[in-house]
């Protein structure tokens, strides 16, 4: 027996026997005894076949052997693949599902924009819920959170009545997240881990989403705004700040923006400019009857959209 480790379940072992054939069969007899009697040089003859056919079975022992281990890990590169597609929930050979924008995409960096008092003394937080009126006992979800600026501030802002979702999907930004939410004792915050292409959030739970500095670094921004578009209540918004910069440089072109959320359904409402340079866009969240019905019609929209930088 061969045991090979799968790598995608390290307490599975995927064991493949390795058949060796025996080559003691009716067609390859085993030579029996010398009997005595025999001449010196028939004697010789009868060794020298003996030590060929020993020589023959282990090379055939190691040319089985070895045939045997490559099925062995063709099989467990075969459960390898097929574990991680039933992870990822995706067949290996099914196309993708959600159409990928054309433009390049930034590096998540950092958990935060900037050094917090430095955005405290111009007012960036204050001034961003000023301009989306948000109040007490609003639900609010900070999309790509980080180690919590925003989550700060909206849990101050929403009070006791109100709820802060704080997402993220980066397992060490989330991890300083909880730690700070828990020494602060902010028990209207829940942390949220999301993927590039879903926010993870409960359907009609949040009055308004956040974006704030990050939206160039979403490497699926057409899935996870689809599947935000659920978690909205009636009348929802969904606001953005950013830079006006390229792509691959932090920001996103405000024209280059607007495209791609209305090729997804989201309409915008408002723009307003920070202190910094920067701007907010608010969009209005688009309901059941003017959101894309399934990752199909995504396509279509955004293949009849053409957004491009």
């Amino acid at each position: 027996m061969v045991a090979t480790r799968n790598p995608t379940a390290s307490s599975r072992l995927l064991l493949v026997k390795v058949y060796r054939p025996s080559l003691a069969t009716e067609s390859m007899p085993v030579l029996p005894v010398l009997p005595r009697g025999l001449s010196s040089s028939r004697r010789a003859h009868a060794r020298m076949l003996t030590r060929s056919i020993a020589g023959f079975r282990r090379l055939m022992a190691r040319v089985t052997t070895a045939a045997g281990l490559a099925a062995c890990l063709t099989l467990a590169a075969s459960a390898a693949a097929q574990s991680a597609a039933a992870q990822s929930g995706t067949a290996p050979s099914a196309a993708r599902e959600f159409p990928t924008p054309n433009r390049p995409i930034s590096r998540i960096v950092a958990p935060r924009w900037i050094d917090e008092v430095d955005r405290d003394a111009f007012g960036e937080a204050e001034k961003v819920m000023d301009i989306l009126n948000i109040r007490a006992g609003q639900r609010v979800a900070d999309i790509g959170a980080g180690d919590g600026y925003y989550v700060r501030h909206l849990s101050e802002r929403v009070g006791a009545r109100g709820l802060v979702y704080g997402q993220d999907i980066e397992p060490r930004y989330l991890a300083m997240l909880r730690e700070r939410v828990a020494d602060a004792k902010w028990t209207n915050v829940e942390v949220i881990a999301g993927t590039p292409g879903d926010p993870a959030l409960p359907a009609a739970s949040i009055d308004v989403a956040l974006m704030i500095h990050m939206y160039h670094e979403i490497s699926d921004p057409y899935a996870l705004l689809y599947r935000l578009a659920t978690a909205f209540r009636a009348g929802g918004r969904l606001a953005i700040l950013d830079q006006d910069a390229p792509t691959d440089r932090h920001g996103t072109p405000p024209r280059l923006l607007i495209c791609e959320l209305g090729a997804v359904g989201y309409s915008r409402v408002r723009r307003d400019d920070m202190p910094d340079g920067a701007y907010v866009i608010t969009f209005r969240a688009p309901d059941a009857g003017s959101r894309p019905r399934d990752a199909a019609d995504v396509r279509a929209r955004v293949a009849a959209a053409n957004c491009r930088p």
